[in-house]
């Protein structure tokens, strides 16, 4: 059964909003809603940039190095190297982490070498394959105009990839491979949403609002903690009021003269007791621990200090929930990498290869936290122990996944 391109371009319609939202955050140019009535009208233009969803995600993308295919019978390590690897694999990350899920779009060169391009999310859709998770049909948006239309779309099928420009067709790719040749690289999926979950949550996003209205209240806040309010007892009916920039230089002033009056009186001068910045820094720390919570992150790492670790030992073990939704997404997205790369052997040779025989190319990545030189040295006396145990167990390969160190002996 095939879905059609309508169906397809209603469906990435219908979530590109949620997508561009999650944007925004990453970017910071998220709007905030305001408490009505509360926050004076001169201070509602103030507008604040908090980077705590692209810490979140940015944390977790730079951690992730992906470092080539173990038993590349099919040379997928020389298609992706031809490909950029260094940007494709990063980009794909990161726009997998903000949308949920990135596309890697396989296409050909002028020389019919496959070219692979990623596509954000927002940009493309398809309907999944819930056994192999690839897609049966495919839709990406490869072009827009200045006014967000698509001027250049694709539709993907098993053998074959249409082009339609300004809503016509205008070219027709052939080709071997038994899927489309556009692969999703998803970020946590499970079996209601095979497209995976944002790492921008729901949750991420409340917090971000909440500290960005409790930066702007404590901005109104400081404008009375600047200049705290003061006031005057026993003036007379006819003392005349300090109006304009009279009043500015009242509260400016070092020094004020109050004369008495023929009766001897005088004003008392007083003033009001100084509102405190610290309920509202307290505030932003609770956020800071809850965001940290919501992410696997530290306060440490948004900016509120509290015990630098002395160790790559005490980072990791502060970070240890990052570790293991690093291990996770190392996973899943190394199905979308292996697809992928299955996908442009079989452009490349003109081919149809089964998936099977790709099942023994196995996915190696860097550490997730690189060793210092007293993790290294413990490294390597569990190395000597483990190979006088079992002779020649951990070799290069293994040495290069625990350190991220590459062997100089040929």
């Amino acid at each position: 059964m095939e879905y059609g391109l309508g169906y397809l371009r209603r469906k990435l319609a219908a979530k590109r909003s949620r997508v561009l939202t999650r944007y925004r955050y990453y970017d910071m140019k998220n709007q905030v809603q305001e408490v009505r009535g509360v926050i004076p009208e001169q201070f509602k233009g103030m507008t604040y940039a908090l980077g705590w969803c692209a810490k979140a995600v940015d944390v977790l993308s730079d951690r992730l190095m992906f470092d080539g295919f173990d038993h590349d019978d099919f040379l997928l390590n020389e298609i992706f190297r031809l490909n950029n690897s260094d940007i494709l694999f990063g980009s794909a990350n990161l726009s997998a982490l903000i949308a949920s899920c990135s596309f890697l779009y396989i296409g050909r060169n002028a020389d019919g070498y496959p070219a692979i391009q990623v596509i954000d999310g927002g940009s493309a859709t398809g309907i999944i394959d819930p056994v192999t998770y690839m897609l049966s049909e495919g839709y990406a948006v490869l072009r827009r105009d200045e006014n967000d239309k698509p001027t250049l779309e694709a539709y993907f099928r098993p053998g074959k990839t249409e082009y339609y420009e300004n809503g016509k067709l205008v070219d027709v790719l052939t080709h071997k491979a038994p899927f489309a040749l556009l692969v999703p690289v998803i970020y946590r999926p499970d079996a209601k949403r095979p497209f995976g979950h944002s790492r921008i949550s729901r949750a991420c996003m409340a917090v971000v609002q909440g500290v960005i209205r409790t930066m702007r209240r404590a901005e109104v806040s400081a404008e009375f903690y600047s200049f705290p309010q003061r006031y005057v007892l026993g003036l007379s009916e006819d003392a005349a009021p300090i109006i304009g920039d009279d009043k500015v230089k009242a509260v400016m002033s070092a020094f004020l003269d109050f004369r008495q009056d023929d009766k001897g009186g005088h004003p008392v001068v007083g003033q009001f007791d100084q509102q405190s910045m610290a309920p509202f820094t307290e505030q932003l720390r609770m956020f800071a621990s809850v965001f940290a919570g919501e992410t696997g992150l530290t306060p440490d790492d948004l900016g509120f200090s509290t015990d630098n670790p002395a160790s790559s030992d005490a980072i990791r073990s502060s970070h240890e929930d990052l570790r293991l939704t690093a291990r996770r997404a190392q996973r899943t997205f190394g199905v979308g990498y292996l697809n992928a790369g299955y996908l442009a052997a079989c452009v490349r040779d003109d081919y149809a290869y089964q998936r099977k025989a790709f099942a023994n190319t196995r996915l190696l990545w860097l550490p997730i936290f690189e060793p210092d030189a007293a993790g290294l040295a413990s490294i390597g006396d569990a190395i000597l122990k483990i190979n006088q145990a079992s002779e020649g167990f951990l070799g290069a390969k293994n040495i290069r996944t625990l350190t991220g160190l590459e062997s100089d002996a040929q």
